[in-house]
């Protein structure tokens, strides 16, 4: 298998960055969204529709994945991508997310966590050893450590204790890594929303050397601006040399801003989310597809779109399906969705290359309309 690595190819002056992942199962081009596969698939749609509006990278859950079918269930089939039908790279996630937002429904104490199965209530524990075994078996290109998030708002010493736990799961995690190989491992950077925690964070997992580096415990509650307050503070201690991933962070405007700060990495459910609930994002901001002004309308979605639902259907009929309740509805929805975001990207990295990355973010911020629902969106 491909070793890992990371090539940073350009920074744009206003730090923005763009690279090139080699993984496992191909090249990802970065800045890079990761459409999220929660159960082992992108809900409402196959690989082959994925591949087609461009995406080069899932994330899978593991939480999710060890409850069903089960770790044996898919390392029998031959690992996650073949169980799948999905042969670019996956990465996935430690579960420990899942797990602590599970609230009463679990115990942390220093060996891992114990926690009731929200399926079936039945007793499980994840321990940053079981954890690597059970990422190993599924076979992905990227996995995360089991680490501990933190609550918003949470007080100092919380969040320092939350931190230092964090840290030795990461210590035990790389010693249960050894004689994994094909798969890279990225240390999580946590600390809550206190600036000198996090950088005392991705200091520490620097001195202990990762192949990337995540930032997690943010869009947990906290207001915009103290997001972008933390993971600046969190870049400014990692490595220019390594791929840097910004956990469950996904508005349009959350990641422009992040990669302006040297992200290259997301993954968020918010396109597939509100694209079921009928929510489309477009140029000039967020489309709501059951208002009343788009029952005769012949548009389509964004007149700058070149998916395949703007290529072929209208709001007109986009609102039909929805509030019939269609399963179509869903799917379509979806397919542009996905497509705005892996193009979104798409267009950063094309600025980045052009040095051109600030009147990108302008233009992009000053198109943003309150109400996409506007007739403007078309031109």
């Amino acid at each position: 298998m491909m070793d890992f690595s990371y090539e940073l190819l350009h920074t744009d002056p206003s730090g923005a960055r763009s690279g090139v992942l080699n993984l496992a199962h191909g090249r990802v081009q970065t800045p890079v969204f990761m459409p999220v596969g929660t159960h082992a698939t992108v809900k409402a749609m196959t690989p082959e529709e994925l591949k087609e509006l461009g995406a080069q990278i899932i994330l899978g859950n593991t939480y999710h994945l060890y409850l069903r079918p089960g770790t044996e269930v898919i390392a029998s089939i031959g690992g996650l991508h073949r169980f799948m039908h999905w042969d670019r790279p996956i990465l996935t996630d430690s579960g420990g997310f899942q797990v602590f937002s599970l609230g009463r429904m679990r115990k942390i104490d220093e060996s891992g966590v114990v926690f009731s199965s929200h399926i079936d209530g039945a007793r499980c524990v994840l321990t940053p050893e079981s954890v690597v075994d059970i990422q190993a078996a599924l076979g992905s290109d990227i996995i995360m450590p089991l680490d501990e998030c933190a609550p918003y708002p949470a007080d100092r010493g919380y969040a320092a204790e939350s931190m230092g736990r964090t840290h030795r799961w990461a210590r035990r995690t790389k010693d249960a890594k050894r004689g994994h190989d094909g798969q890279a491992l990225f240390g999580i950077v946590q600390g809550g929303m206190y600036a000198d925690l996090r950088r005392t964070s991705a200091s520490t997992l620097v001195d202990m050397g990762f192949d990337g580096y995540a930032v997690g415990g943010l869009s947990v509650g906290e207001d915009r601006e103290l997001m972008q307050d933390m993971v600046k503070e969190a870049v400014s201690s990692l490595p220019a040399s390594a791929p840097r991933y910004l956990m469950g962070v996904g508005s349009p405007e959350d990641m422009v801003g992040a990669v302006e700060a040297g992200i290259d990495m997301f993954d968020c459910v918010l396109p597939t989310r509100n694209a079921r609930n009928g929510t489309l994002f477009t140029r000039r901001g967020k489309l709501v597809i059951k208002n009343s002004r788009f029952e005769r309308d012949a548009a389509p979605l964004d007149g700058e779109c070149l998916c395949y639902t703007c290529r072929n259907y209208s709001r007109a009929y986009l609102r039909h399906l929805f509030m019939s309740k269609e399963i179509l509805s869903s799917r379509l929805n979806t397919i542009h969705n996905l497509y705005y975001y892996v193009d979104l990207m798409r267009r950063m990295r094309k600025a980045i290359s052009e040095d051109k990355f600030a009147s990108f973010k302008k233009d992009f911020f000053a198109n943003q309309q309150p109400d996409a629902n506007k007739e403007e969106v078309n031109k």
